[in-house]
C-alpha cells in the first residue's frame, strides 16, 4: 500500500498496464465510431468511448481472482488519472479538478452497472438504449446507438474469448468497429 501512495509500483505491471491502456484507447478512437455512428467528437464523446472500452475489459476481468483483480484496478487507476490529465489540458485548474473527476467516476460507474446488466442478459437493445442515453443524449434518434451496441456486445464475447494469461501479459484484442457478431459489417 505504501508503495502504491509513494508511487512506487511494480514496473512489470506498469509496462502490462501501459500496453492494456494504449489498446484500449486505439479501441476507443476508431474513426468509425465517429464518423459513421455519429459518436460526437467531444471530450465527453471521447470520454464516453473511452469508458465504454475500459469498462469491456473490467467486465472481462471481474471475478478472475487477485493477480487479475490487482491489474484491473491499477487500470481503473490508469483510466483516472490520464481523465485528470485531459481535464487540465482543457484548462480546468486545480480546485475544479477533483469536483469533476468525482462526476466522471460516478457518471462512469453509472454506466458500467447499466452497461454490465445488459451485457450479461445479451440484451442489445437495453444495451442501445443505455448508450444513447450517454453518449447521445438529447439526440433524437441517434443512429449509432444499435451498431454500437453491436460492436460492445462483440467485444465482450471476443474479450471472454481471450485468456486471462494473455491479458495479464498485456494483449488485448478488440474486434474492428463496423463488424456484427457474425463478423460482417454493420455499416450500410
Amino acid at each position: 500500500m505504501f508503495q502504491r501512495l509513494l508511487g512506487r509500483r511494480n514496473t512489470a505491471n506498469r509496462a502490462v498496464i501501459d500496453a492494456l491502456y494504449g489498446q484500449i484507447v486505439a479501441a476507443a478512437r476508431q474513426p468509425v465510431l465517429y464518423s459513421d455512428w455519429q459518436v460526437p467528437d467531444t471530450p465527453l464523446g471521447r470520454f464516453e468511448m473511452l469508458a465504454l472500452h475500459v469498462f469491456l475489459v473490467l467486465h472481462r476481468l471481474r471475478g478472475e481472482g487477485a493477480p487479475l483483480a490487482e491489474l484491473a484496478q491499477e487500470l481503473t487507476d490508469r483510466f483516472f488519472a490520464d481523465v485528470d490529465d485531459a481535464l487540465r489540458a482543457l484548462g480546468i485548474g486545480d480546485i475544479g479538478v477533483p469536483k469533476r473527476i468525482k462526476k466522471l467516476a460516478r457518471m462512469f460507474y453509472g454506466r458500467a452497472a447499466a452497461y454490465g446488466e445488459a451485457l450479461d442478459r445479451g440484451d442489445a437493445p437495453a444495451l442501445a438504449a443505455a448508450l444513447a442515453r450517454n453518449v447521445a443524449p438529447g439526440v433524437p434518434d441517434w443512429r449509432g446507438a444499435e451498431p454500437l451496441a453491436g460492436y460492445a456486445l462483440r467485444a465482450d464475447r471476443d474479450l471472454a474469448g481471450q485468456s486471462a494469461g494473455e491479458i495479464a501479459s498485456g494483449r488485448l484484442y478488440f474486434p474492428a468497429a463496423g463488424t456484427t457478431l457474425e463478423g460482417k459489417s454493420s455499416i450500410p
